[in-house]
């Protein structure tokens, strides 16, 4: 197939520091993010597993989205912005599943979102149905059954490239399904989704060479005024960490910030030795 390539191994390794590896950063400016090269898909994560992989208690009450905890931020290439999600760039909304049906047309990028889950994303292809990346497959799925009771809204404008038409958007998804495992070129499904809208090889593993300067910045909006930035080799690595993010939360990773920050000032603090 003409959109495959070579594609990188799938080994269990831990993500990659691409600085300190005790994770402190004592020099001023922004901090560089890591390298996911060897990462599992996030989305193998989803739908009764726990971070760490193992089944949920059956038992545990399913948390709600909350809207408060939604991480705002923005993805820079170079001094391009190509990604923004913020209650000033977009409509952060999110619907039923069965009341977002009445909003979508074919082509549409949808999210699923819940609160303590990392995001999932489909094309909408019509007749009430997705095409998405999970579990390390490509499947055509009624959105109803996709959303696994999540809630959902549609997010064309979150990517600021110029999208394809919507024809092309569905046939990109359509000529996918049933892939699965080693004939995958995706390492989630946000990346899967928006290759199939914008058609760019950024959004496949290993489609940009991890070496020189690192050309993409997330931004993390941590208020009105104050911000922090990291920066990625490339576009797939920025997405990673990105979802991370949306995973853990908006307050827990402001106590990560938080807690990076206070290292780095106790670190300056120190006393040179003699």
């Amino acid at each position: 197939m003409g959109n495959q390539m070579d594609k990188l191994s799938h080994l269990s390794y831990a993500e990659v520091p691409t600085v300190d590896p005790n994770g402190v950063d004592t020099e001023d400016g922004p901090r560089i993010g890591v390298s996911y090269i060897f990462s599992n898909d996030d989305d193998e994560l989803e739908d009764g597993c726990a971070v760490d992989g193992t089944e949920r208690d059956p038992n545990q009450e399913e948390k709600h989205y909350d809207q408060r905890d939604e991480v705002e931020c923005a993805v820079y290439n170079r001094d391009e912005c190509i990604y923004e999600k913020s209650v000033k760039s977009a409509n952060l909304e999110v619907y039923s599943p069965e009341n977002l049906l009445n909003k979508c047309k074919a082509g549409d990028l949808v999210e699923f979102v819940a609160t303590g889950q990392y995001p999932h994303w489909a094309v909408y292809v019509g007749d009430f149905q997705v095409v998405h990346l999970h579990r390390a497959e490509v499947k055509n799925s009624f959105l109803t059954d996709a959303s696994q009771g999540r809630r959902c809204r549609i997010v064309n404008d979150f990517y600021k490239f110029k999208a394809l038409g919507p024809d092309m958007v569905v046939q990109n998804a359509m000529e996918q399904v049933g892939l699965k495992d080693r004939e995958l070129s995706w390492r989630n499904s946000e990346c899967f989704a928006a290759w199939c809208m914008f058609g760019k090889r950024e959004f496949k593993m290993g489609g940009e060479i991890r070496i020189g300067k690192q050309p993409y910045r997330l931004k993390i909006f941590m208020s009105d005024k104050h911000s922090h930035v990291l920066e990625f080799q490339s576009l797939e690595d920025m997405i990673m960490e990105k979802r991370r993010n949306d995973h853990l939360g908006r307050t827990a990773v402001l106590q990560e910030l938080a807690t990076h920050f206070s290292s780095v000032e106790e670190i300056k603090s120190e006393p040179a030795a003699d």
